[in-house]
This record gives C-alpha cells, structure tokens and sequence, in this order.
C-alpha cells in the first residue's frame, strides 16, 4: 500500500507579480516526492481558501513579496477556518521583517522563511510536522 502524499497550495496572494521563488518551492516540494498545486499569481484570499477546499491540502503556502503580509495572511487564514480547514498547515515565504513573524505564528502560521532559505528546510519542516 502506497503512503499518501503530502498536498501542498502554492499561492501567490496580492498584486505581488514575482513568482520565482515560489515555482522554486513548488519544484523542490514536488522533488520531494509532495503533490503541489500552484496557483499563479495575484491571487485573492478568498481565491486561495476556496482552491485549499477543492483541492483538499494539507499545506498552504503563501509567497508575498509586497509587504502586505500583515493584511493578507489572516484574512486567509480567517477564510480556510470559516470553510473549516482547521487542520491546514499554513507556513509564509518572502519579505518578512523579523518582528513580524511572532505576530504571524499567534495567527497560526507553522512558519515563515524568508529570503535565501534553503529549500531542504522548508521540506524539513513540512515533513517534520506531518511525521508527528
């Protein structure tokens, strides 16, 4: 029998229009041997809570590189719970001040990696919490 594998929600929410650093991410979490949907680009929250609850992920992983992290992270994470996605792992990636990562873990957030992370930790991380 077969181990499931991880599902993982690349998003890109905001009007941030880069995206290399999360088809980075979305490649080494595939290498990794998860299944990742990536979503594209400017995406809204309500755009990434509804694809979390249609694609049933475990994962969602959000790339923000506009600063507008503060008003995007908890409306998303305010949406999956409504839908009752209580149990999605929510981790961020991108321009994130330091002092703005305890404010985001308070919400929820698993983790914030910011800019040169090695991806090996981001799998790490992923693969630590579901391997509990």
């Amino acid at each position: 029998m077969s181990e499931q594998k991880i599902r993982v929600l690349i998003a890109k929410p905001g009007l941030d229009g880069h995206d290399r650093g999360a088809k980075v991410i979305a490649r080494a979490l595939r290498d990794a041997g998860m299944e990742v949907i990536y979503t594209g680009l400017r995406q809204t929250p309500e755009m990434i809570a509804e694809a979390a609850l249609q694609e049933d992920v475990d994962v969602v992983g959000l790339s923000i590189l506009s600063g507008a992290h503060m008003a995007l992270v908890p409306r998303v994470i305010e949406l999956l719970r409504a839908e009752g996605l209580d149990d999605v792992m929510v981790v961020v990636g991108g321009i994130i001040p330091d002092e703005d990562a305890p404010a985001l873990a308070e919400l929820g957030v698993s983790a914030v990696f910011g800019p040169g992370t090695n991806t090996e930790a981001i799998v790490e991380h992923i693969n630590g919490v579901f391997a509990a």
